[in-house]
C-alpha cells in the first residue's frame, strides 16, 4: 500500500512546503484540498496548473487526489452541482490526479426537530445521487478521472454509499472509504470492506477520542480501528492508497500536522509490516 496525506491538515501552506513535507517524512502522495482558499484549486490557469503538476513531478510525489465540495445528493437543480464536477474534473486531469472526492450531502439543513429522515427521503437523496454520478462518470472517463463518494454525512456507511454507486454502475464512479465516518456509522471494518470493495477508490485515515469528541488525534492516539482496518486490507490483498485525513481546518486548537506526520507514517508502516 501506498501513503498519502491530505492537506486538510496543513491549510493554506504553499506547495513547495507540502512537497517538502511529503519528501521528508516519506510519503508517496499527497490529497489536495481543492479549495479557493487553498493553493491549489479550479480557479487555477493552464500555467499556474502546469507549475503545480512539474512540482509533483520534480519532488517525485504523486497527486492522489483532490478534495472537492460537490454534494451530489443535495436538493436543486442538476446543472450547478455538475459543472462543480466537470471543474474539479478538469483540474484533475491537468494535474494527472487519478481522483476526485465528492460529498453525498444529502438534505444538508438537516430534518425538522432532529428526526430521522423517512424511507422516501431516503430514496429521493440516492436517486438523485445516482442519477448525477451516473451523468458526471461518462465525462470523467473522458478525462481518465475517478469520481469517489466519500462515506459523509448523510451517507456516512459502506452500505449508505453503495446503495448509490450499485444503481450507477459505471468504473468511474467509486468510494472513498472515510474510516472515522463508518466507524462513527455502526459499522464494522469488514462490513465496510465486503460493501464498498466493488467500488473502493482510496482510504482515509485518522483517529479521534470518542464518538463525542471528533478533534483530530495523531495516528494511534485514538479509538478508531486502525489495525483492523489494515490488517484487513493486507489480507485481501488490496494494495491502493492509505491517505491520512487530519482535519486541522476544522479543529484550530489540534496539534499541528507537521510534527506528526513522521510517527504517523512509521505507525502506519508498522501496522503494514505486522499484517504482512
Amino acid at each position: 500500500m501506498k501513503l498519502a496525506f491530505s492537506t486538510l491538515g496543513v491549510p493554506g501552506m504553499p506547495l513547495p512546503d507540502v512537497l517538502r513535507l511529503a519528501v521528508t517524512h516519506g510519503y508517496h502522495g499527497v490529497e489536495l484540498r481543492a479549495h479557493p482558499e487553498e493553493p491549489v484549486h479550479p480557479g487555477l490557469g493552464l500555467t499556474e496548473r502546469a507549475d503545480v503538476a512539474a512540482a509533483f513531478k520534480d519532488a517525485g510525489v504523486d497527486v492522489l487526489g483532490l478534495a472537492g465540495y460537490a454534494r451530489v445528493a443535495a436538493p436543486g437543480d442538476d446543472e450547478p452541482v455538475l459543472d462543480e464536477i466537470r471543474a474539479l474534473l478538469a483540474l484533475a486531469r491537468d494535474l494527472g490526479a487519478p481522483y476526485i472526492r465528492v460529498f453525498p450531502g444529502g438534505s444538508p439543513g438537516g430534518y425538522p426537530d432532529g428526526a430521522e429522515p423517512s424511507q422516501e427521503q431516503l430514496d429521493e437523496a440516492d436517486a438523485i445521487a445516482a442519477r448525477r454520478l451516473g451523468t458526471a462518470a461518462e465525462h470523467a472517463a473522458d478525462v481518465g478521472v475517478r469520481i469517489l463518494l466519500e462515506t459523509h454525512d448523510s451517507h456516512r456507511t459502506g452500505a449508505a454509499a453503495a446503495r448509490v454507486l450499485g444503481p450507477v454502475g459505471h468504473r468511474n464512479a467509486g468510494a472513498l472509504w472515510d474510516l472515522m465516518h463508518t466507524w462513527l456509522g455502526g459499522e464494522q471494518v469488514a462490513d465496510t470492506y465486503a460493501t464498498l470493495s466493488p467500488f473502493l477508490g482510496y482510504i482515509q485515515v485518522k483517529d479521534i477520542a470518542s464518538v463525542d469528541d471528533t478533534t483530530p488525534l495523531p495516528l494511534g492516539a485514538g479509538v478508531l480501528p486502525l489495525a483492523e482496518c489494515v490488517e484487513l486490507l493486507t489480507r485481501k490483498g488490496w494494495d491502493g492508497w492509505l491517505c491520512w485525513e487530519y482535519e486541522k481546518r476544522w479543529y484550530e486548537e489540534a496539534a499541528p500536522l507537521p510534527e506528526l506526520l513522521g510517527p504517523g507514517r512509521e505507525l502506519l508502516a508498522r501496522l503494514l509490516t505486522e499484517s504482512a
